[in-house]
């Protein structure tokens, strides 16, 4: 099992550095939407601080949806998604393989990232440390979620966009806690634990649940 999950991790990666177009997309979009808030609000320091957890977070989970459609559609196209179900390997590890793939390309990146944005919107070192964490966290969840989401759509026209209708209602708790924790943070006295503990448990729980859940979709999608 660990053999195959390694494997398919690989594969992924390996096919993604050829359309590194994608990884850029993603960073790409991130930055921008970081950037024109200040444009289109004030560039007022105080302003900036307010805003800025929510920014990122919202930032975040858009960045993270633009290529959840393409997660399992190119395998499912050239016919090596059916070809995974019916291998001698269960189903999820080779689910959990794909999810972990798509975010050391997606969300990793985010959080290594996200520094520069702490910079842009005057926060303290502290706060861009707790920022990072919080990401770092959430992020996975965001792609566990959408996973399931691309699985269900796989196959239907206008995929993608049905992707993001059905997992932007499920990132609401994780865009609340983690820009709740970064707000916390700016605050003196107060502590972050309660968000860090919730994101935790948000994250092993779709851990557990999540490759079980889009293996299911996977199969109903298929037949």
């Amino acid at each position: 099992m660990f053999s195959a999950f390694l494997l398919i991790l690989k594969r992924d990666l390996l096919l993604a550095m050829r359309r590194r177009s994608e990884i850029f997309t993603v960073l790409f979009f991130f930055i921008v939407v970081i950037s024109l808030f200040p444009l289109g609000i004030s560039t007022e320091d105080q302003l900036l601080k307010q805003i800025a957890p929510g920014v990122v977070w919202v930032a975040a989970l858009l960045a993270s949806t633009l290529a959840l459609d393409r997660l399992f559609s190119d395998d499912y196209e050239d016919g090596t998604l059916e070809q995974m179900t019916l291998a001698p390997v269960s189903l999820p590890i080779v689910v959990l393989a794909k999810i972990i793939a798509h975010w050391l390309l997606t969300g990793l990146p985010l959080v290594l990232i996200s520094p520069l944005v702490g910079l842009f919107y005057h926060l303290p070192f502290e706060s861009i440390k707790v920022m990072m964490l919080v990401l770092l966290l959430g992020t996975p969840v965001l792609s566990m979620l959408g996973a399931i989401a691309a699985a269900l759509t796989l196959g239907l026209r206008g995929g993608g966009v049905l992707v993001s209708l059905l997992v932007l209602p499920l990132y609401i708790p994780v865009l609340v806690y983690g820009a709740g924790a970064i707000s916390t943070s700016m605050v003196e006295g107060l502590s972050i634990q309660p968000y860090v503990l919730l994101l935790s448990a948000f994250m092993l729980l779709a851990i557990i649940f999540s490759p079980w859940a889009t293996a299911a979709a996977i199969k109903i999608s298929i037949e």
